[in-house]
């Protein structure tokens, strides 16, 4: 963010109350994205979070993409409000200090590929005996059963076997992906709930703990909308379409004399004020373009309608005019538009955050806004290792024995 930009807000007061899951335990054994993305969700509002990691480099996320005072700036968003256990899992001394972790919460997080937790003697039918409450998470590319369950994955391979890379892009050319790891993402949030609702489960409903499977290509696969019902019903094949959104229109990007705006007239009230905007009342008036299923056949014909009035005015006259008419319409915001915008900023969702490394920086707000017990930032994303020593202080570790497993190198 540029120096002229106006400065973030302060992280909101912590509320009076306590958070929304407050007194709930969560261990992270996950690396990345998917795993994490769920810690840092849980942990925004109120969770205690463990996070494991190995204590030569930790989790390989402090060392991805931009980096400030030998960190990740990405890993001080990621891991916001969690505690670091620099422990080496691949030693016997480091599985049973996990155990006797894992052993005293309520939620563990893992997204390693099947079969590895179960390498570590950490497997679900070992920790359910330890902790018959726990709920344990575990994402992975395919999933725990199926004939793909050992084969490696990442969240952008997730995207296209999940059906999401196939519509990307313009039609007749390579599919481009939507610039960040929305698989992954996608995959965490699906996580989230199932955690969730396996606690309430467990809490409402006197449930025993249990595994949630969450498959990367599963959860692309859920957001595909209608795609299957059409598929086997019309043998229809949907296909990318650019910027618009098929058989639903008008709804597209237009260009302006100074950009691009994204319009969407495809309520019919809606239509017709928007016909009315841009001087073309005898479309507005057409018995055929009175519904969507016969806008849809004239698709082309209304978007060069629109896109010939937008291209005489600027990005502000036309999103004025549409704001004035109830028409929903936006520009294609970067990161320094949504930096630098009023809205984002009245609520709260670009903070200031003063780094264990000793440097500020900007980082996004807490979505969902609960009203009554609000998400906060509790505390900034760990040092490797800062809280090693307290956690296995409170599972019983005497200075004496985490002197000796740190010297074996178990611990950092």
């Amino acid at each position: 963010m540029s120096p002229a930009s106006p400065s973030p807000s302060t992280p909101p007061a912590l509320p009076p109350q306590p958070q929304a899951l407050a007194g709930l335990r969560v261990v992270e054994m996950g690396q990345l994205i998917a795993g994490p993305f769920v810690g840092k969700t849980l942990g925004e509002f109120g969770a205690e979070v463990v996070k494991i990691e190995p204590p030569l480099n930790g989790d390989p996320l402090r060392q991805w993409r931009l980096l400030e005072g030998g960190t990740s700036l990405w890993w001080q968003v990621q891991s916001r409000n969690k505690q670091s256990l620099a422990l080496d899992v691949r030693t016997a001394q480091g599985q049973e200090i996990a155990r006797r972790l894992i052993g005293e919460c309520d939620v563990l997080i893992e997204n390693f590929r099947p079969g590895t937790m179960e390498k570590w003697g950490l497997g679900w039918e070992v920790l359910q005996a330890l902790n018959p409450g726990l709920i344990m998470l575990r994402i992975s590319g395919y999933g725990q059963t199926g004939p793909y369950r050992d084969l490696p994955s990442f969240g952008a391979i997730g995207e296209a076997m999940g059906g999401l890379r196939h519509l990307t892009g313009q039609p007749g050319q390579i599919p481009v992906r939507c610039g960040i790891s929305i698989g992954d993402t996608l995959a965490a949030l699906h996580g989230t709930i199932g955690v969730l609702t396996a606690l309430h489960h467990r809490k409402v409903n006197g449930g025993a703990g249990q595994v949630i499977d969450v498959a990367l290509h599963e959860s692309v696969f859920n957001t595909m909308e209608s795609m299957l019902p059409e598929y086997s019903a019309r043998g229809v094949v949907r296909a990318p379409a650019g910027s618009a959104l098929p058989g639903i229109a008008p709804s597209n990007a237009y260009r302006c004399r100074d950009g691009v705006v994204l319009i969407a007239g495809n309520g019919d009230a809606i239509f017709t004020r928007l016909m009315t905007v841009i001087g073309r009342d005898d479309l507005g008036r057409r018995p055929d373009l009175a519904s969507n299923q016969g806008r849809v056949k004239a698709a082309t014909e209304l978007d060069q309608a629109i896109g010939d009035w937008t291209e005489r005015h600027t990005v502000t006259d036309v999103l004025a005019q549409m704001g004035a008419a109830s028409v929903p319409a936006g520009r294609i915001y970067d990161i320094a538009d949504i930096a630098e915008d009023p809205h984002y900023r009245a609520r709260d969702m670009i903070l200031q955050q003063r780094t264990r490394q000793g440097f500020d920086v900007a980082v996004p707000g807490i979505v969902p806004k609960l009203l009554s017990t609000p998400g906060a930032i509790r505390s900034p994303a760990p040092l490797l290792g800062e809280h090693t020593r307290d956690i296995l202080s409170g599972l019983g570790f005497t200075a004496e024995q985490q002197d000796q497993l740190k010297a074996e190198g178990v611990i950092a």
